[in-house]
C-alpha cells in the first residue's frame, strides 16, 4: 500500500520592502463602498500652507483666501499668548498689553482671522481674542506672533467667564461674536452663549456708545437674536457682506459663503438709556434660546472640527527673507 505524503504548507514569500503582507488564511477586507450617483462636492479644509515653508515677507492662504498680514522676520515677532490668566478681578490692560487703549474682544476667535485683520487695521486698539479650544488658540497665537502684533493677546477662556470674572463695567469698546455654536443636541442647548443674561453682561461691559457685532449662518439662531437684541441695543442689520476684508471676516464665513448659506450680520450699539433696573426688568421678560438649530446644518461644523483636530505644522526656527545672490565682480 502506497503511503500518502504529507503536504507541506507553502513557504512564506519574502515581503518586499515597504509593502504590507497579509497573514495566510485571512480574508481581504472590503474597501469603502463608492457612491454611484452624483454627490455634493465636499469643501476640504485642514492645515493651511505648511508654515515651515513660509518665509518672511510671504502671506499665508486658507481656502484660497489670504490670511491678513505678512510674516515678519523672527526677530520682529511678538509674544501674544496669555499662558495663565490672573485671579478673577478687573483686567489690568497696562499689565497685559503694556499700555491702556480702547479694548476689542473677539469671542470664539477660532484660528484668529478676524483678530489679525482688526489688529492690523487698528494698531491704536488693544485686542483680546479668546476661545475655549486650545488647538485653535495655538493657531491664532502663532499667526499673531509671526505678524508682530503687539496689540494682541490670545487666551483660552469662555466668553461668559471672561465677561463675568475679568471685565469691569464700561471698559470695552467693541465685542465681536462670529458664528456662536448653536448646539444641535437638545441636551446641550443650555450651553448656548447668547442668552438674555449674557446680552445684559455685554451691555454692562461696553463703554457708552460701544458696539456688539454679531454674525451667524444658523437661521434659527438669527431669528432668536432678532427677537432679543433690540431689548438692549440699537440694532443695524446688514443686508449684504462686510465692506472688508474682501473674502470674509472668519473661516466659517468663507465656508458659509461658498455653500450659499444666508448669513445674519448685525451691529448692535449700546442703549445708554438703560440702567440696572431696566436690565433686570427685561431679563425677566425675554425667552431663553430654546430653538431647534436643525441638525442638517451641522455639516460646516464637522468640517471645521476636522480642521481643528488636524496636527499643526511645525514652524521653522528661523524665518528670514531669502537673500539675493551676491553680485559678480566685474
Amino acid at each position: 500500500m502506497k503511503k500518502q505524503s504529507k503536504q507541506r504548507p507553502p513557504a512564506p514569500q519574502a515581503s518586499q520592502p515597504g509593502k504590507k503582507t497579509r497573514p495566510t488564511g485571512t480574508k481581504k477586507r472590503a474597501g469603502p463602498i463608492k457612491p454611484t450617483g452624483p454627490t455634493k462636492p465636499v469643501v476640504k479644509i485642514g492645515p493651511q500652507e505648511p508654515t515651515s515653508q513660509l518665509r518672511a515677507g510671504q502671506i499665508e492662504r486658507e481656502l484660497g483666501a489670504p490670511i491678513p498680514g505678512v510674516i515678519l522676520p523672527e526677530e520682529q515677532w511678538a509674544r501674544t499668548a496669555v499662558k495663565r490668566l490672573p485671579p478673577p478681578g478687573p483686567l489690568d490692560q497696562e499689565a497685559m498689553f503694556g499700555r491702556t487703549a480702547p479694548l476689542v474682544i473677539d469671542l470664539g476667535c477660532g484660528n484668529g482671522r478676524f483678530t489679525l485683520w482688526s489688529a492690523l487695521t487698528h494698531p491704536e486698539w488693544n485686542h483680546l481674542a479668546i476661545d475655549i479650544l486650545p488647538v485653535v488658540v495655538r493657531y491664532a497665537t502663532r499667526r499673531a506672533n509671526q505678524r508682530g502684533l503687539h496689540n494682541v493677546r490670545v487666551a483660552v477662556i469662555g466668553g461668559r467667564d471672561l465677561l463675568r470674572d475679568y471685565l469691569a463695567p464700561q471698559t470695552v469698546t467693541e465685542i465681536h461674536c462670529y458664528h456662536p455654536q448653536p448646539y444641535y443636541d437638545p441636551r446641550e442647548i443650555h450651553l448656548r452663549l447668547l442668552t438674555p443674561e449674557f446680552l445684559a453682561m455685554v451691555h454692562r461691559t461696553l463703554v457708552p456708545g460701544g458696539r456688539f457685532i454679531i454674525q451667524t449662518d444658523n437661521p434659527a439662531y438669527a431669528k432668536y437674536i432678532r427677537s432679543v437684541l433690540p431689548a438692549f441695543f440699537h440694532v443695524e442689520e446688514l443686508t449684504g457682506r462686510w465692506p472688508e476684508p474682501q473674502h470674509g471676516r472668519t473661516r466659517r464665513e468663507i465656508l458659509a459663503l461658498r455653500e450659499g448659506l444666508p448669513i445674519y450680520r448685525a451691529i448692535a450699539t449700546r442703549n445708554d438709556e438703560l440702567g440696572e433696573v431696566d436690565l433686570a426688568e427685561r431679563l425677566s421678560q425675554l425667552p431663553l434660546p430654546k430653538f431647534d438649530a436643525d441638525r442638517r446644518l451641522a455639516r460646516l461644523d464637522q468640517l471645521e472640527q476636522a480642521a481643528d483636530r488636524a496636527p499643526a505644522k511645525k514652524v521653522s526656527k528661523k524665518a528670514s527673507p531669502r537673500r539675493s545672490p551676491p553680485k559678480k565682480k566685474r
